[in-house]
């Protein structure tokens, strides 16, 4: 047993470290479920419009590679959590290896772990905290999502069936975090191998369920993704299914063990190639090494929003089935903000790229902080190399990435949009617009991070706290009734609601200037504090 000493330690530690992240995204989580079914008791009135609903998304093959099939077209809980089901899981199941990754290669990356290494502390403890603490999150998080949807009427049985399809996939990729992080000598490059598998993961239930009948479905048993979606909450509840990602998860984290072993504390199994004795000329400036340094996160993003652009434009034609009754159409044009239900889809469409595009400001701001934690930033600001230029060169990256990013789903919701309902060139100018409008509102986000940064940069991953706030307010506050006053306090609540609605300038530029004022407030205060 000396191999788990000081696991129980290692445990508690992670949970203080994590004390804000991850009970936020639980809620979050959560919210966005219990959100999901309340909104479709509306939706869906009777069984009528649940049928339409259902038959129109298994039309669409957009739909179906996005969101999966939907089994039991009267059933509420289906066609109300369809969007979640395989979805929701990849991005559960994308937390839950962020967290074995996180305080498994990122500890040792930091040099932390060694430290504590050199007290009491056992080969296996660090691995074995790190899933305590992942599958501990997850299986929560599936718990209290069961409760709340039975909160909302749903039956028991498919609901705590839908909790164990998010739990199950995040136990499997906690496994794959856990192999991936005894690879490579960098939590990135870790988090981006386990990003790929749960990619090919995803397209291969994709590819399963838009096969034509008699086709080739079975692919998707081939995607751990694909056997969370088979467990079929509120379809026929089949839970021996849910065997096989756990039995998936056994035989990973026993390889990991086995990984562990064969190498020392901060070395990976395969060795990075060394690097060019020096640095090419495209290399020889702040913003080239934050270009650099963040490139590859902006293409696969870029590459999402683009793929996710094109198939909201696609749904924009259909999205009548989708919505035949009264009261359904109601809470659509209430979540856009406009009238006309095309115009009111599209609208709260570009309102969630909006909020996706925040999540990579915030991402490439906090590249900030982990630079300074890693002891990187110093020794390049002891060069010619002042505050200002080094800070405003990630700055710089994560305004105009977050900018190319919504452009880039404006675009692709415009062409397809367009090419859909026979006017492309009305379109695309319009869903530009869309996208144009959102971003003083995500560029307000990623000041405070920048100004967290600044005045207290141990505090700054709670931008993370006050995003997730923002987003429930936002995507939620409608759905729930909340005050006005209390959903004014997001920043995405001021958006004007394009296309369709009224442009206003104002909030635009308080937005505008309430960001200036935080970036400032940053560089003011970063040019003033200590390193580290």
């Amino acid at each position: 047993m000396k191999d788990f000493a000081g696991t129980a330690t290692l445990v508690r530690l992670a949970l203080r470290r994590d004390r804000i992240m991850l009970p936020v995204w639980i809620v979050v989580f959560v919210s966005l479920a219990a959100g999901s079914a309340k909104a479709s008791i509306d939706l869906y009135p009777d069984v009528a419009s649940r049928v339409e609903a259902a038959n129109t998304s298994n039309a669409s093959p957009a739909l179906v590679s996005l969101y999966g099939r939907i089994f039991d077209p009267t059933s509420l809980g289906e066609v109300s959590l369809f969007k979640l089901t395989s979805f929701g899981a990849l991005l559960v199941a994308l937390l839950a290896a962020i967290v074995v990754v996180r305080h498994t290669r990122g500890e040792e990356e930091s040099g932390r772990l060694e430290l504590l290494s050199a007290g009491v502390l056992g080969r296996y403890a660090s691995l074995t905290a790190a899933l305590i603490v992942s599958a501990g999150t997850v299986i929560v998080m599936g718990l209290l999502t069961a409760l709340s949807l039975i909160g909302t009427g749903l039956p028991a049985s498919g609901s705590f069936a839908f909790g164990l399809t998010w739990a199950v996939a995040g136990l499997t990729f906690a496994g794959v975090g856990a192999v991936t992080a005894q690879l490579t000598e960098g939590a990135r490059t870790a988090n981006g191998l386990t990003a790929v598998v749960l990619g090919v993961s995803y397209v291969l239930r994709a590819l399963g369920d838009s096969a034509s009948d008699g086709g080739s479905r079975w692919i998707s048993w081939l995607s751990p993704i694909g056997w969370a979606q088979q467990i079929r909450p509120f379809a026929g509840d089949r839970w021996f299914v849910a065997l096989l990602p756990l039995a998936l998860m056994v035989v990973l984290v026993a390889a990991a063990f086995a990984l562990v072993r064969r190498r020392d504390v901060g070395a990976g199994l395969v060795r990075p190639r060394p690097g060019p004795a020096t640095a090419a000329p495209s290399l020889r400036s702040p913003l080239a090494l934050a270009w650099r340094l963040q490139r590859g996160s902006l293409y696969a993003w870029g590459f999402a929003f683009l793929l996710l652009g094109f198939i909201v434009g696609n749904i924009a034609s259909n999205v009548d089935g989708f919505v035949s009754s009264d009261s359904a159409k109601e809470l659509v044009e209430k979540l856009g903000g406009v009238n006309g239900i095309t115009d009111a889809f599209l609208s709260a469409e570009m309102g969630v790229l909006g909020l996706l595009a925040s999540a990579f400001g915030i991402q490439a701001a906090l590249r900030l902080r982990s630079e300074e934690t890693a002891l990187r930033a110093e020794p390049l600001l002891a060069t010619g190399v002042t505050r200002a230029q080094w800070l405003a060169s990630h700055v710089l990256i994560a305004l105009l990435g977050t900018a190319a990013l919504v452009l880039i789903g404006g675009l692709g919701s415009g062409i397809s949009s367009g090419a859909s309902l026979g006017n492309m060139g009305r379109q695309v100018p319009r869903m530009l617009a869309a996208a144009a409008v959102q971003l003083p509102a995500i560029w307000l986000v990623t000041a405070l991070v920048v100004a967290l940064f600044g005045f207290a940069p141990k505090l700054v991953t709670g931008a993370w706290v006050l995003f997730g706030a923002f987003l429930l307010i936002g995507q939620f506050g409608p759905i729930f009734d909340l005050p006005q006053g209390l959903m004014n306090v997001s920043p995405y609540a001021h958006t004007p609601r394009l296309p369709g609605g009224d442009f206003s300038a104002g909030p635009v530029i308080w937005l505008s200037a309430i960001a200036a004022v935080l970036l400032a407030t940053g560089f003011t205060t970063f040019r003033r504090r200590d390193i580290g």
